[in-house]
């Protein structure tokens, strides 16, 4: 019978590999060759930089530059030439791989390194593995040789960290958390700097995207500086920013590139519905992406117009196009953070400024409620996404909406950014005192110097400030010498030539410790027939605040006085008085000045100084138990008290300011019931009044001690000490600003006012002290420090009327 040999796969294996062992020991590879094609492929780089033959080394050709372009194309095409398959992965690595004769599913074996070198030289370093793996494959198809297994050749993208070790980024926000998600892509590190005022929720989203987030202690032009440092300092950083200034344009320039793209995606998707576009609204930030959108709306057949959106925290654009040149301008913290950017792009200026129709500058809370629009029609954005529609809005009611819009017309919202969380703003439209009142007392600002348990400080309330005097165009300075303590001064520039009036009211507030009940309300009632706001503060001195702030803006609206119209929100005067102070040692100065504190509809001229004087008595400490040592302090500061009360009968008198007075306030000693206290300390108040010096008073109390140490042998005292000193204020009645006020006063309540003298001290004196004329005027309500407090809602409206005539006629 037939016989049929079955030959098992380990033979033939054996068999094959006999074969390809003859087969092998008759390949050689081409030396010159590879030699050659090393070199060859080296001018594609920064080659000759130690020598001028081209076996020196020290050629450089960085990842994803020209020259590696050059190199890959070429690679490609060689190992096609060889029948390779190539595939090139989402990172750029390059796979070229040669079938075997067994179509097996087992990896290839891979030959090759990298073609990209370090910024300062190589040639052999990568670029010869990739060469030696192209040469092996050369030999393989000259000599007709084939692998059982398939092999292969791999060509590395940036093997060597070199030109992306870190992509260096300065953002608001959106650019950043790109540049991070394109770095994790291609899985290199991304550091961002971000400004310090930039949102936490933002920092949190571009840091989960595998980026070190770095927050600069300045705003979105030094972080920009801080980033461009950081990559020159960096082998082989690069900065990725669309931010063009002197020196880095390429860049930018490409990211513009980039969004012409998005554009004309936008043209043909609009001409596939039959439409044309009669308007684009697109957000500013540095200006790259209006750029973009300028130039292409204006190069088509139909011109379209272009408005661009900014957040009013940060209009650089606006301010640029109003000035006519390109400047740089302060910025607030804002919900858009994508948009905080306080100088335009170099290269984005020259052309917006040339093409841009309108540049409208909305609030953060403008883009909040636009957010909750487009989210009611199902669509998702974030602030600076919704800062467009907001925009809109604005556009459509103000005087620019008729060349610009029609009811026909075709707008284009570029929207920039998804849903994110962020903090809901706070309106910052109202403008009368009422509406005011209310929204200053629903924020937060108790003196942390008073309360260390629940003070928050004014960091809150400033903000809210800044970012109402940004929306209304009015010049505002944040002034902030101590931490978590600034003051904001607001400036309505006058037209010039009349007298400036300066507002000073204080925006911190007591602890809300000890109210009763809401004291962020802010909310209307009634109390005892009269229509009230309540809440902490709303008299002391919010509602004065409001009335000043109110008056201001009624003043640009009638269009501005001659003389500026300054608004000096100051922080710390329930403790320190930290905020006039520095108000004051920042120059700010006016022709008068008007405190709107509490003084219940009265035209105060006058209040006293306060003087805080620590007395130590010193005993001698012992047991309690042995008199012989022990010396009684507190005791011994019973001597001085009964002295004191002498003394406080012959305090001066003054003839507005009534009679000066003391009292000991603090009264601190002893350790324990068992031992004599060795040291006694008396904290003593000294109201005063203007004939009385901190001299004198120190005069008076060591003239005191001495009489009492010679009367009694043991009694012991250190020298008093001043801790805190506020001078007096006093105008005469009949100074001209007192008179103007009166007035003022007198006309639009329709009844005379007397002058009167207040018995509490308040920063009116510190504005006195520099040469500031300075009176206290401000509402009625009741509640100062107490457990529920108001403002009267009549009394601001009367007082609101009375500042704006105060304004209208003093600085003419």
């Amino acid at each position: 019978m037939p016989f049929t040999k079955r030959t098992s796969h380990t033979i033939l294996t054996k068999q094959l590999s006999t074969i390809q062992r003859r087969q092998l020991s008759g390949l050689k590879i081409n030396q010159s060759r590879l030699w050659e094609t090393l070199h060859e492929t080296c001018e594609w780089g920064s080659a000759h930089r130690y020598g001028k033959q081209s076996t020196d080394t020290g050629m450089a050709r960085l990842t994803l530059t020209d020259a590696d372009a050059k190199v890959r194309r070429w690679l490609d095409a060689e190992v096609k030439k060889l029948g390779c398959t190539l595939h090139v992965d989402q990172m750029g690595n390059m796979f070229a791989r040669q079938k075997g004769r067994l179509d097996s599913a087992a990896p290839m074996i891979a030959m090759g390194s990298h073609l990209d070198t370090q910024p300062r030289g190589g040639r052999y370093d990568g670029i010869l593995g990739v060469m030696a793996a192209l040469e092996v494959l050369r030999t393989m198809k000259e000599n007709g040789y084939q692998t059982n297994y398939d092999v292969g050749l791999v060509n590395w993208t940036n093997e060597e960290g070199a030109r992306f070790p870190k992509s260096m980024c300065s953002s608001g926000g959106n650019h950043g958390r790109a540049v991070a998600f394109v770095a994790r892509l291609l899985g290199v590190k991304a550091r961002i700097m971000v400004p310090c005022a930039m949102d936490l929720e933002t920092r949190t989203l571009i840091a989960g995207e595998g980026a070190e987030v770095v927050v600069v202690q300045g705003d979105y032009d030094q972080a920009v500086r801080e980033a461009a440092g950081a990559a020159e300092m960096m082998d082989g950083g690069i900065l990725v920013q669309d931010t063009a200034f002197e020196g880095y344009e390429d860049i930018p320039s490409w990211i513009v590139e980039g969004y012409s793209t998005m554009m004309m995606e936008i043209g043909e998707q609009i001409a596939l519905e039959g439409l044309r576009c009669d308007l684009v609204v697109t957000p500013v930030g540095v200006g790259s992406l209006a750029h973009a959108v300028a130039t292409y709306c204006k190069s088509q057949d139909s011109p379209i117009s272009v408005v661009a959106v900014e957040p009013d925290s940060a209009p650089c654009l606006h301010s640029s196009m109003r000035a006519g040149k390109s400047v740089a301008v302060q910025t607030l913290s804002t919900i858009m953070d994508g948009m905080n950017c306080g100088t335009v792009s170099s290269t984005a200026w020259p052309d917006l400024q040339k093409l841009v129709d309108a540049c409208v500058a909305i609030s953060c809370y403008e883009s909040h409620c636009a957010v909750q629009y487009l989210a009611a029609q199902s669509v998702t954005a974030g602030p600076c996404g919704a800062a467009s529609l907001a925009a809109l809005r604005r556009l459509a009611t103000s005087k620019e909406a008729g060349h610009l819009l029609n009811k026909d017309s075709v707008v284009v919202l570029l929207s920039t950014e998804g849903p994110r969380p962020y903090v809901t703003p706070i309106d910052v439209s109202a403008d009368d005192s009422v509406t005011l009142t209310q929204v200053l007392t629903t924020i937060n600002s108790s003196n942390p110097s008073l309360s260390l348990t629940d003070g928050v400080g004014e960091n809150h309330i400033a903000n809210y400030l800044a970012a109402w005097f940004a929306h209304r165009d009015i010049e505002h300075h944040w002034v902030e010498t101590v931490s978590g303590r600034p003051s904001i001064v607001g400036v309505l520039r006058g037209s010039g030539g009349g007298k400036s009036l300066m507002f000073n009211g204080h925006i911190d507030t007591v602890s809300l410790s000890s109210y009763e009940d809401g004291p962020l309300s802010g909310a209307l009632g009634d109390k005892d027939g009269r229509q009230v706001v309540f809440g902490r503060g709303s008299l002391d001195m919010k509602g004065g605040l409001a009335i000043a702030l109110a008056a201001m803006s009624a003043a640009k609206a009638n269009g501005a006085p001659r003389g500026d119209v300054i608004i000096a929100a100051v922080s710390d005067e329930e403790d320190a008085s930290q905020g006039t102070r520095d108000v004051i040692a920042a120059g700010w100065r006016a022709d008068a000045a008007v405190i709107p504190e509490p003084t219940m509809g009265q035209i105060v001229t006058a209040h006293k100084g306060f003087l805080w004087v620590e007395v130590d008595i010193l005993g001698v400490a012992a047991h309690g138990s042995d008199p012989a040592t022990g010396r009684d302090a507190i005791l011994y500061a019973g001597w001085f008290l009964r002295a004191l009360e002498q003394y406080q009968q012959r305090l001066p008198v003054d003839d507005a300011l009534g009679p000066a007075s003391l009292h000991c306030g603090l009264i601190q000693g002893g350790e324990e019931p068992s031992s004599y206290p060795a040291k006694c300390t008396i904290t003593v108040e000294f109201r005063t009044v203007p004939c009385q010096t901190q001299e004198s008073i120190l005069g008076d109390l060591q003239t005191i001690l001495r009489d009492i140490a010679q009367e009694k042998p043991d009694f012991q005292y250190a020298e008093p000490r001043v801790t805190m000193t506020r001078p007096t204020q006093k105008l005469d009645s009949n100074h001209p600003f007192v008179e103007k006020v009166v007035s003022c006063a007198g006309t639009v309540l329709g009844h005379s006012h007397e002058t009167s003298s207040a018995p509490f001290w308040c920063d009116a004196a510190l504005l006195s002290e520099v040469g500031i004329p300075a009176i206290v005027y401000g509402p009625k309500g009741e509640g100062l420090h107490g457990k529920e407090e108001w403002v009267e809602v009549e009394s601001l409206q009367q007082l609101e009327r009375v500042f704006i005539k105060l304004i209208e006629e003093f600085c003419q």
